[in-house]
């Protein structure tokens, strides 16, 4: 980007100073300083970046360039806060790139980190560097591996072999929360369904907690909704089938036990572990082939309702619990192993997937629900015809066709359907959870290693916390095997080991962690990121946790957010941390667009880099157009023109600068009424500027700085009493001017060590005020006043006013009403 023409202050010599400035004189740290009473702390914090070889792009700094500056917004307000940095740096793009290019991971992940912390230190963001991790370095790790280690200990990891979701171009397997639109969310490759050994973590012991729990976070109300979608909480029953001919039993779960007189087939998923026993032999082979092609189905392809549905029959049957009824039991794939039972009961004329299933492979059809009560028009099909159904309903209603709770409204039906079956032993209430156990492993080199090891004698031991961390091995080949192995498993040296319980030979855990794994508890190491005795000391935790506010993308809803929420409640549970959640607070900055509208990619060629920006506008001019773009929540388009208008603002500010600065005040330099108006419009800027700082609308902040200085500009002398307030204001948002403005004041040490500027309130309120004049709730006339003019008053000029009186000629005036310092309302007829 060209440097633009005409830039009135020196911000290429102005920035390094004061970044510099910082650095030496560790502005920034955050100390543990007891005498700041809890409602005087804040944890403030960043999603910390995925230090990837591109680089940052613009968008990245909005989020920082928010939470920096309403830390700045703090402490000048007499907060003790803490805002720390680091860098998630485990991770398929790192191991990818080292495939690629013969380069050694942990050395391309180090200079990326460089890059990184080069860009963000060059925006001049409060950050305590000191602070800083990296969750790929082993110092950190060695805790990670210590939390998974007490999730083993408390039967929450778990090893187990069943079909995952496969990513056949990363050669690694997924978590359903990794997968996207039957993709993996990390290259776009197709998935398809693989069956390997697997270490599993037992979020869904923890789901009834994580839904309730959600109800006291001051979070957008989207991120909870998608949160409990996820989680996926309903109440229903299991119901017991019997098969004929076989001692095995089929459990399901519904969650309309009132309409079990309408099941007319049985749903088995292609995993079920009773399709092989119950196929009968002239079945086996058909039931073979669709158990094929169905392996190389994505969940995604198997539940999506526009395809059309598949199945097979086993050629068993099974006895419904409730009329004695023999139903035939299908295999198909559009019912998941995950979730529920793995298996269903198919009631075709109440819901859509069954209904196409049973058109499909002409099933019976039963309605066994009105839409209106028995007796009513359409009541329903007593003697349990099929003829005339012609759609699916899926509503509540009343249960027909259903022996002795026929009459009963749905509700009812269920409760009383549900309290049968549990006194007849065939089954029970239950409440069931969408949410599936969290694939933990992964088939890939750069990852945390496991620290466990397999013995033929003691089974699966864990590695004495005194051995962590375990290391990553250095190796050549990072290719993964692609059969489910990890490359570490080709590693004998690394691999073949000692029990720690016996002594014995064993094998080392070849599986990885994913990502996930550091993401999960890095705010707790940046409380106390040196503390070789544990993961942070409980009085640093007691401190500062928990987070107050946390800035970053609505893309982690339910892989981040989730995982995290978790983890804490597990070292919760373990007396480890102070409190239930991680994050109290938390706010999704939008997503900048390139000037084309569309999202910034490579591919496009619309990627702004903010380095060109810096370079040539300056840090601060970068920052402040980014927070003046719109509301921080909102998407919107990146415009350099926008860049240019604020940067003339920021030199505007420079220009006012350099004015003669007098210590008179303002009425004895400028007069009493010139003197007044300014003073008044101060103190509603510092108003409003704090206000909306505090609130995160800095958009609006920043458009009232902007007509506050548009007055000074116009002054040939400044008093120091209307310049200074605001050299205070704009260092937050442009700290780096901010710095050198006060520099300039004849002030020493930082400006972010200077009080945040107070108002009077009775200097915010107006002399005059707009009056709206209406006849019957239309606007007719305006009219100004003096602020706080009696109703009388009001009512005498609104009834005199011309455009008023036009409307009022041949009318009767039946009352007047006034409110007062806003509008005034004449009632005719």
């Amino acid at each position: 980007m060209a440097k633009k023409a005409g830039v009135k202050y020196p911000f290429e010599t102005i920035e390094p100073k004061w970044q510099k400035y910082w650095a030496d004189h560790q502005t920034f740290k955050a100390v543990e300083d007891p005498s700041f009473p809890k409602d005087k702390r804040r944890y403030v914090l960043d999603m910390f970046p995925y230090p990837s070889a591109q680089g940052l792009h613009v968008g990245h700094p909005e989020g920082y360039t928010a939470t920096d500056i309403y830390c700045r917004y703090l402490r000048m307000n007499g907060y003790n806060v803490l805002h720390p940095m680091g860098f998630d740096a485990f991770g398929l793009p790192a191991e990818n790139y080292a495939i690629k290019t013969g380069t050694h991971p942990s050395v391309t992940t180090a200079a990326n980190i460089n890059h990184f912390r080069t860009q963000i230190k060059s925006l001049g963001f409060s950050y305590d560097w000191d602070r800083e991790v990296d969750t790929s370095n082993e110092k950190y790790y060695r805790w990670t591996q210590w939390i998974f280690l007490k999730l083993f200990e408390k039967g929450l990891a778990y090893e187990a072999e069943s079909p995952i979701n496969w990513c056949p171009s990363c050669k690694t397997g997924l978590a359903n929360e990794e997968v996207k639109d039957g993709c993996c969310d990390r290259c776009g490759t197709k998935v398809s369904r693989k069956r390997i050994r697997q270490w599993i973590l037992k979020i869904t012991a923890y789901a009834e907690r994580l839904l309730d729990d959600l109800d006291g976070l001051d979070w957008p109300e989207p991120v909870k909704l998608m949160q409990r979608n996820w989680i996926g909480r309903s109440e229903g029953a299991n119901v017991i089938f019997k098969i004929d001919g076989h001692s095995e039993a089929l459990e399901i779960y519904t969650t309309r036990p009132d309409t079990l007189f309408g099941a007319t087939y049985m749903v088995l998923s292609p995993e079920h572990s009773l399709v092989e026993k119950i196929t009968t032999p002239d079945q086996k082979a058909a039931v073979g082939a669709y158990l094929d092609a169905a392996a190389k189905k994505s969940d995604l392809e198997r539940t999506d309702l526009a395809k059309e549905k598949t199945g097979v029959f086993s050629g068993a049957y099974a006895v419904n619990p409730v009329n004695g009824a023999k139903i035939p039991i299908w295999i198909a794939d559009y019912v998941l192993i995950s979730y529920g039972t793995g298996a269903i009961m198919a009631v075709p004329a109440h819901d859509e997937r069954d209904w196409d299933f049973a058109k499909a492979f002409n099933l019976p059809i039963i309605q066994v629900v009105s839409p209106v009560p028995p007796g009513g028009e359409s009541a329903g099909f007593s003697d349990g015809n099929t003829e005339g159904i012609s759609t699916c309903t899926v509503a509540d209603g009343w249960s027909v066709n259903s022996g002795d709770f026929t009459g009963l409204p749905t509700t009812e039906a269920k409760e009383k359907v549900t309290a049968w079956v549990e006194a007849q032993g065939f089954g029970k209430k239950t409440v069931n959870y969408k949410l599936r156990d969290w694939i933990f492993s992964r088939q890939r080199y750069w990852g945390e290693p496991i620290p466990l090891v397999h013995c033929e004698h003691c089974g699966i031991v864990p590695l004495p916390e005194t051995e962590l961390p375990l290391r990553l091995p250095d190796v050549q080949s990072y290719t993964p095997t692609g059969t489910g192995e990890s490359p570490l498993a080709g590693i004998t040296d690394w691999v073949n080991t000692t029990c720690p319980v016996c002594g014995g030979p064993a094998k080392r855990e070849t599986n990885t962690m994913p990502q996930w794994a550091g993401s999960c508890w890095y705010y707790l190491r940046y409380l106390d990121p040196d503390n070789d005795t544990a993961f942070a000391a409980k009085d640093k935790i007691d401190y500062w946790a928990p987070v107050d506010l946390y800035v970053g993308g609505v893309e982690h809803a339910v892989l981040h957010l989730l995982y995290s929420r978790f983890w804490h409640k597990v070292l919760y549970d373990l007396g480890l941390v102070n409190t239930k959640e991680p994050f109290q607070r938390l706010v999704n900055q939008g997503m900048i667009l390139g000037e084309d509208n569309l999202k910034m990619s490579k591919s496009r060629g619309n990627v702004i880099n903010p380095d060109d920006i810096v370079k040539s506008f300056g840090a601060d001019s970068m920052r402040v157009y980014e927070m003046f773009m719109g509301p921080l929540e909102v998407t919107k388009p990146w415009l350099t023109a926008g860049l240019v208008g604020v940067s003339r603002f920021l030199e505007r500010l420079w220009a006012i600068a350099e004015k003669p600065l007098t210590e008179k005040s303002p009425t004895e330099a400028l007069g009493a009424e010139q003197a007044e108006e300014l003073v008044r419009l101060q103190h509603k800027t510092i108003k409003k500027v704090s206000r909306d700082t505090g609130s995160l609308d800095f958009n609006t902040a920043i458009s009232q700085m902007m007509v506050y200085s548009n007055e000074l500009a116009k002054l040939a002398e400044l008093p120091r009493s209307l310049w200074e307030p605001l050299v205070l204001m704009v260092s937050a948002y442009a700290p780096h001017l901010g710095e050198e403005l006060w520099e300039k004041l004849g002030h020493s040490g930082s400006v972010s060590k200077a009080a945040w500027p107070v108002w009077e309130e009775k200097l915010t309120a107006d002399n005059e005020v707009t009056v709206v004049a209406q006849v019957n709730g239309k606007i007719r006339d305006k009219f100004t006043a003096a602020a706080g003019t009696s109703k009388e008053e009001l009512e005498k000029i609104a009834l005199a006013l011309p455009g008023v009186l036009k409307w009022l000629d041949g009318q009767t005036v039946v009352k007047v009403i006034a409110v007062q310092d806003k509008l005034v309302n004449i009632v005719v007829k």
